[in-house]
């Protein structure tokens, strides 16, 4: 077992965590909002990254031909091994985060009017993204179905993208097979760029499996990955994008060759040694997140309605009405992100960040009570 997991008490969390989630709240708040986890870093990583810092910060030999470096063949190799995608590394092209890549992609293939169609409730700053670029966002509505989601697919007409979140943020949904060839059906009908983020993809549960949207769909679809959820490096600031659609990559490879940046040498570090190294924390990790997704099911007040996520930290919580979260901060001592930020559909939940240790889940779940 890997040293996954850091100390239980929550004083200990607040001396030791000084990020986002954990800067900004009372002393007898516990955050659980934004996507980052409470638990330690990779032993990897960090022997990665202290080589690094102790030795040649120069210029690295990749940085102006990123994708004939160690990051894109550390992708290329990770999705041959865990997903038995061929990808091919030469289309690899870095950014700083996945949001980044997503607004150089609708800037380079769109214009203002275009429609994107997006599952909804949808990782809200892909709402914000649409709304500032002026592209109308077209909801896949996401409705409950038993103990899971389903949805149905709109007329995709004044559509230019398919933005597919897979697994789902926030539902956890992981999409099947079926589900993603009719989405390819529609993106052939319509003529549509499939932009697919699949950032949570080592995070899926048995027995659901993850398919990338690249082996159904190849020469239409452009990857957004990254390390940083699976692997809780989010100020790494590295992403990954897999340019499979021909005219993207001519679009990309005709900008200026530092316009939007290039990947940052910890950041390539970090990525590599997680994804070539990492998986025995990996493992760790999964199987906590696993007991703590079941956990949540046990304990929860019935009150809330929670469908177990098939992928993510990230329960998606039904208050019946909207404003829960502001009310819960006050009075249960907890901070979780509101869900009307999610858009259609989200107004009356809450989502839950529950990557963090058993004990404080625990305390989280008796606050809610």
């Amino acid at each position: 077992m890997n040293d996954v997991f850091p100390p239980n008490d929550l004083k200990a969390l607040k001396e030791t965590h000084d990020g986002l989630k954990w800067a900004f709240v009372t002393p007898d708040v516990i955050p659980a909002w934004i996507a980052d986890m409470d638990l330690s870093t990779a032993p990897e990583v960090i022997d990665a990254l202290t080589r690094r810092a102790t030795g040649d910060l120069g210029y690295p030999t990749w940085l102006d031909q990123p994708q004939s470096g160690p990051l894109a063949e550390a992708f290329a190799e990770r999705m041959t091994t865990r997903h038995g995608w061929a990808a091919d590394p030469s289309y690899v092209h870095t950014f700083s985060d996945i949001n980044q890549a997503l607004q150089v992609l609708l800037h380079l293939w769109t214009r203002p009017g275009d429609g994107v169609a997006l599952h909804t409730p949808a990782y809200h700053p892909f709402l914000t993204t649409l709304d500032v670029m002026q592209r109308p966002l077209v909801p896949i509505q996401l409705e409950p179905d038993g103990d899971a989601w389903r949805f149905e697919v709109p007329d995709l007409s004044g559509c230019r993208v398919l933005l597919l979140v897979n697994p789902q943020n926030p539902t956890g949904r992981v999409f099947t097979r079926e589900e993603l060839e009719e989405l390819a059906e529609h993106a052939e009908r319509h003529d549509l760029l499939v932009i697919a983020d699949e950032i949570h993809a080592d995070l899926t549960y048995e027995p659901h499996r993850h398919i990338p949207f690249a082996t159904i769909l190849p020469e239409r679809t452009v990857t957004l990955t990254s390390a940083t959820k699976a692997f809780n490096l989010g100020g790494i600031r590295c992403s990954v994008a897999h340019l499979g659609h021909p005219g993207v990559r001519a679009a990309v490879a005709a900008q200026p060759p530092f316009l939007f940046g290039s990947a940052h040498l910890f950041g390539v570090e970090a990525t590599v040694a997680a994804w070539r190294h990492g998986d025995a924390w990996l493992d760790d990790t999964r199987a906590l997140l696993d007991r703590n997704r079941r956990l949540i099911a046990e304990r929860l007040p019935d009150r809330y309605r929670y469908r177990i996520p098939q992928a993510t930290y990230l329960a998606w919580l039904h208050t019946g009405r909207p404003g829960m979260a502001e009310v819960i901060e006050r009075e249960a001592k907890v901070r979780l992100n509101d869900g009307a930020g999610f858009g259609p559909g989200g107004a009356d939940y809450v989502r839950l960040n529950f990557a963090t240790t058993e004990t404080v889940l625990s305390e989280i779940l008796t606050r809610l009570s």
